[in-house]
């Protein structure tokens, strides 16, 4: 299973959380569409084509070389989680309801500063699913 260094991991939480706190305080929801497509792209095409981590890559080479590392299974799923907060909070936007919009960005940003501060909500996510598919599984 392949292995993605932390640094790497959290330049992409901390270009969340600087793009959301931008998009938020100054109400700019394109800068949310903007932040889909990076994250989008990210979930598609793998960590290679994350903006925040290829911008990242030069100044943390040295670092990721020998940082710990997550799960790529786990990334993406987090990733996932993110890409479906952040569509949720488009579709709000296209249906006319700001405060929504805002509402879902600011779960996603507030996500990703709790994982830079050392809390992943996505990672106790993945954990329960696991634990509900084992059960599920050893019971059929």
């Amino acid at each position: 299973m392949k292995e993605i260094p932390i640094p790497y991991v959290r330049s992409n939480q901390v270009g969340i959380v600087t793009v959301l706190l931008i998009a938020i305080t100054f109400q700019l929801p394109w800068l949310i569409a903007a932040l889909w497509i990076i994250q989008a792209a990210g979930l598609i095409f793998g960590l290679k084509a994350n903006l925040f981590i290829m911008a990242a890559r030069p100044f943390l080479a040295r670092q990721a070389a020998s940082a710990r590392t997550e799960t790529a299974e786990l990334q993406r799923f987090n990733n996932s989680l993110g890409v479906g907060f952040l569509t949720c909070s488009l579709l709000s936007f296209a249906l006319g309801w700001s405060v929504a919009g805002y509402i879902f960005a600011g779960m996603m940003g507030a996500a990703a500063l709790g994982a830079i501060l050392g809390y992943c909500i996505g990672c106790t996510i993945y954990f329960q699913y696991k634990q509900f598919r084992a059960r599920r599984l050893n019971r059929g």
